[in-house]
C-alpha cells in the first residue's frame, strides 16, 4: 500500500510524483510502457514562455512554473546525479518589420511588470552575433525567461530521483491510495470514448537532432521552429504540429522541410549533418490547456494530462498543485484547466 498511486510515468505523471513524495508520501508510479515514453520521449526541450500581454490565469501559471524549473530541477540532478540537461540561457528572434518592432518594444515595457522583475524581454541589435536567426530588420527580440532541457535526460533523472527518494516506478502494479491519471493521449481516447465526443486528440510531432555544438548558447526561434543547443554538443529542431497522419512514429518529408527551414534561418546550421530523427504524438486537450483535477470518469480520483507542446516547461508547477490538491484538498487549480473546460 502506498499514499499516492500515478498512472502513467511522462513527464507530468513523474513530476507529481516528485512533488508528492517531497511531501513526504509514499508513491508509486505504474506505466506498461517505462518511464519517460511517448510525447516525453521527444528530442528539443524548449521552454519557452508566453508572450508578456493579454495575461490570463495560462500564462501566469506557466511563468510561476517556469520561475520554480531552476530549483526543481537541480533538485532533481542532486538526488538522481544525473543531469537533466536543464538551463536557462534565455531565446533570441528575428523581429520581422517595423510593426513588429513596434509590438515587441512594447512587449518590452510589459515584461517589466508582468514577468515581476524575474526575467527581462529586450529588443537587441543583431550586429555582431555569431550565433543568431537571419532578421530583415537587423533586430532581434531576446528574452531572459526561455530555457533549455534534454527531455529525455530529464525523464531519466527524474525517475532516478523518485527512485532514490524510495518511490517505484513500475511497468505493472496495482493501484493504492489516491490515483492520478496521467496517460497521455491513452487517457484522452478514454474521455473521448465516455463522453462520445472529442475532448482530446493526439498531435503528431517531428523533430530532429543535429551534430552541432553551442551548449551555452541561447535557444532560436525563427520561420516557428525551436533551435535548441544541447549540453551533450548537439543541437535540436522542431517541430511539427500534424492533425491527421498515417504512421504516428515514422518521420517524413514534413521533417525534411523543417529541417530546410532551419538551415535557412540559422546559416550556422547550414553544414552540420542529422545524427537523429523523431516523431511521436503528444496529448492535446479541446481547450489546449493542460486539465488538471478531478478526474471526470473515476470519481474520489484525479487526472494530470494533455501538456501538449509545453509539458515540461508546466511540469514543476503542475507537480506542486497535483500534490496540494492530492494530499491536502487543497485547490488552486486555473479555471482554464479543469477538466470541464475541455468537457
Amino acid at each position: 500500500m502506498v499514499d499516492v498511486t500515478v498512472m502513467g510515468a511522462g513527464i507530468f505523471g513523474l513530476s507529481v510524483a516528485w512533488s508528492c513524495l517531497q511531501r513526504g508520501a509514499s508513491v508509486r508510479v505504474i506505466d506498461p510502457n517505462g518511464p519517460g515514453q511517448g510525447a516525453s520521449n521527444g528530442v528539443v526541450g524548449a521552454l519557452a514562455p508566453h508572450v508578456p500581454e493579454n495575461w490570463n490565469d495560462k500564462k501566469a501559471f506557466q511563468l510561476e512554473s517556469l520561475l520554480m524549473a531552476a530549483p526543481f530541477w537541480a533538485e532533481v540532478q542532486t538526488v538522481s546525479g544525473l543531469s537533466p540537461g536543464y538551463a536557462r540561457l534565455g531565446r533570441l528572434q528575428p523581429v520581422a518589420d517595423d510593426r513588429a518592432l513596434e509590438l515587441a518594444q512594447a512587449r518590452a515595457i510589459n515584461a517589466q511588470t508582468l514577468w515581476q522583475g524575474q526575467a527581462d524581454w529586450q529588443v537587441i541589435r543583431a550586429d555582431g552575433l555569431d550565433w543568431a536567426p537571419l532578421t530583415p530588420t537587423g533586430w532581434l527580440i531576446r528574452d531572459t525567461l526561455s530555457a533549455r532541457m534534454h527531455p529525455r535526460q530529464a525523464g531519466a533523472a527524474l525517475t532516478a530521483a523518485i527512485r532514490a527518494r524510495g518511490g517505484a516506478v513500475l511497468t505493472t502494479g496495482k493501484a493504492s491510495g489516491a490515483v492520478v491519471w496521467a496517460t497521455g493521449i491513452a487517457g484522452l481516447e478514454e474521455l473521448n470514448a465516455h463522453h462520445h465526443r472529442i475532448v482530446g486528440n493526439a498531435v503528431k510531432g517531428q523533430g530532429a537532432v543535429l551534430d552541432f555544438a553551442a551548449p551555452v548558447q541561447p535557444q532560436l526561434f525563427a520561420d516557428s521552429i525551436h533551435v535548441i543547443p544541447h549540453e551533450n554538443g548537439t543541437t535540436a529542431i522542431g517541430s511539427t504540429s500534424e492533425r491527421d497522419f498515417d504512421d504516428p512514429s515514422a518521420t517524413d518529408a514534413l521533417l525534411d522541410d523543417v529541417i530546410a527551414r532551419a538551415r535557412a534561418a540559422v546559416p550556422a546550421l547550414s553544414d552540420a549533418p542529422v545524427i537523429g530523427r523523431w516523431a511521436g504524438l503528444r496529448p492535446r486537450t479541446r481547450s489546449r490547456a493542460p486539465m488538471l483535477g478531478a478526474h471526470p470518469i473515476h470519481q474520489g480520483q484525479f487526472i494530470a494530462n494533455g501538456g501538449f507542446k509545453i509539458g515540461f516547461g508546466m511540469a514543476p508547477k503542475v507537480g506542486q498543485v497535483m500534490a496540494d490538491l492530492v494530499l491536502d484538498g487543497v485547490d488552486t487549480i486555473p479555471e482554464g484547466f479543469r477538466p470541464e473546460a475541455s468537457l
